[in-house]
């Protein structure tokens, strides 16, 4: 059974057998653990977080708080290698658990650089110069940003298990508020490992870290009007949670970062077998394989004009022939499993849906060639790419979450727009292309239907992060089927953690208040 922490202290739960959700090890079958939320007291662990972490972090400045991340970050990165091996247990490569666990302990130190830059040495914030509110100058208007005292319930998705408790906590940690952290149930005993070498490294104030694993819903009654619920996972699940009778009673505010349709647009200005082409073919087949495709920013629609799809079709099989796939330790291996057999069945069902519409062109959904394991026993799939009808609803609609990607084909920048809007809202579209005015024209339609735009051209195509990387400086959320969410976005994203609150007052308070920040 696998301990929550709770309290500052590990607690075991009361489950029978009968009660609890088996984890399995994705490439082997075996069972890695066992997982229940029966017995926890989640009352006692909310008003732990709120009575004693919440004074402690109210208390301390900006910088002292960016101070508890950067010990928190090289607490991480002291035991990382621990997280890589373990992460294997999930289908990860090498590559994608560096992906996951660095990217975490990049994002702390990115935020704790961030706070010490451009907050106060103080516990809050006033924003902006003061507003004259009357003829005279003895009446003004400023906005000031307090912590709230609340926590934030932290209900996390498989794919990201070190990455998205961390990028949560430190924007948490800066507003002043503590976490619980609800991880998802087949990567469970990944953040548990996380939360364990933060704990025994000592580097957060009693409080402010809790744990629980299993279900939290039971909890969802307890969140108040000072509690955020910050949601990452299924657009189905954030739509539930949106409606909690106790969430919408008590106005508690609630994030969701949920899964979506990305898209790449291939401009018709590139020609196939140049170097942006290249560019544009790396692309697609990273997003494909990282994680085996489990990422909630990943491409699942290739839009390419109609006269290039076939040269597309043709290179983007040719390098996915060249992917192996298997045991995530074995040499060679460049693509794992995905996290379950659940989900493998999920990748399998969504795939055909799309692929009624048109033809797989690469990979079989029932069958795998595997290095070093059981195609049976572990969750493995190949790499899926199907030529859709662009104009069928499945490929809009229907999102294969594993190393699956459909080839749209459009007649015109027109219809490219269109299909690019029936996702009906995503975290992140990529744009390749030379040819400034139409690059510039697809910007102005598509950007609100996005939360981020990657635009490739010649000129960065040797520099860029990637599709698919959220960074912390830059909003990670978006409209519509995204969840209407936001996350990091630099300084932004804990601003809006905190209480924003307009002040009416002389120039003496102000500036008694000021004196502080």
């Amino acid at each position: 059974m696998l301990d929550s922490h709770l309290q500052d202290t590990w607690v075991t739960p009361s489950a029978t057998d009968d009660a609890a959700a088996d984890v399995r090890d994705a490439v082997t079958g075996e069972t890695v653990c066992r997982v229940s939320s029966a017995g926890l007291d989640l009352a006692g662990a909310f008003d732990h977080a709120r009575r004693v972490g919440g004074p402690t972090l109210r208390a301390l400045t900006f910088h002292q708080r960016a101070d508890l991340l950067d010990a928190l970050a090289a607490a991480v990165r002291a035991r990382r290698e621990e997280l890589y091996t373990l992460s294997a247990r999930a289908g990860a490569t090498l590559t994608d658990a560096r992906y996951d666990v660095d990217g975490g302990i990049r994002v702390l130190r990115d935020y704790a650089g961030r706070a010490r830059a451009e907050l106060p040495d103080a516990p809050h914030l006033i924003e902006g110069p003061a507003e004259r509110l009357a003829r005279g100058d003895d009446f003004l208007g400023v906005h000031l940003c307090t912590p709230s005292p609340g926590l934030v319930l932290q209900v996390n998705a498989f794919n990201f298990p070190v990455w998205a408790p961390l990028e949560k906590l430190a924007q948490a940690v800066l507003a002043g508020m503590p976490s619980v952290v609800k991880p998802a149930t087949p990567t469970s005993y990944l953040t548990a490992h996380l939360v364990r070498i933060v704990t025994e490294a000592g580097v957060l104030p009693p409080g402010v870290l809790q744990m629980v694993v299993g279900s939290v819903r039971p909890a969802l009654g307890l969140l108040g009007e000072q509690d955020v619920l910050s949601f990452t996972g299924s657009a189905a699940t954030a739509a539930t949670l949106r409606t909690h009778p106790n969430l919408v009673a008590r106005s508690v505010r609630f994030n969701a970062e949920a899964d979506s349709v990305n898209a790449v647009v291939l401009a018709p200005d590139v020609t196939p077998g140049s170097p942006l082409f290249e560019a544009f073919v790396r692309e697609v087949v990273t997003e494909m394989t990282v994680k085996a495709g489990q990422k909630c920013t990943a491409i699942r629609r290739v839009l390419v004009p109609r006269e290039h799809e076939p040269a597309v079709l043709d290179a983007l099989s040719s390098a996915l022939d060249a992917v192996t796939i298997g045991n995530p330790t074995a040499d060679g291996v460049r693509m794992g499993a995905v996290v379950s057999l659940e989900q493998r069945d999920d990748v399998r069902r969504a795939a055909r849906r799309i692929a009624a519409s048109g033809r797989f062109v690469h990979g079989d959904p029932d069958k795998v060639r595997v290095v070093d394991a059981d195609p049976e026993r572990g969750a493995f799939l190949d790499t899926l790419l199907i030529s859709a009808d662009p104009d069928a609803s499945a490929p809009h609609e229907v999102e294969p979450f594993g190393p699956a990607a459909s080839v749209l084909a459009y007649r015109d920048t027109a219809h490219a727009l269109d299909l690019l809007a029936r996702g009906r809202g995503s975290l992140a579209a990529s744009a390749v292309g030379d040819d400034l005015a139409w690059t510039t024209a697809l910007v102005r339609e598509a950007a609100a239907w996005h939360g981020r735009l990657h635009l490739l051209d010649s000129t960065n195509m040797t520099q860029t992060t990637g599709h698919g990387s959220p960074l912390p400086a830059l909003r990670h959320g978006g409209p519509g089927r995204a969840g209407g969410g936001s996350e990091m976005a630099g300084i932004r994203g804990v601003l809006d953690l905190m209480q924003r609150t307009a002040l009416q007052a002389s120039p003496r308070l102000l500036d008694s208040l000021a004196g502080d920040a």
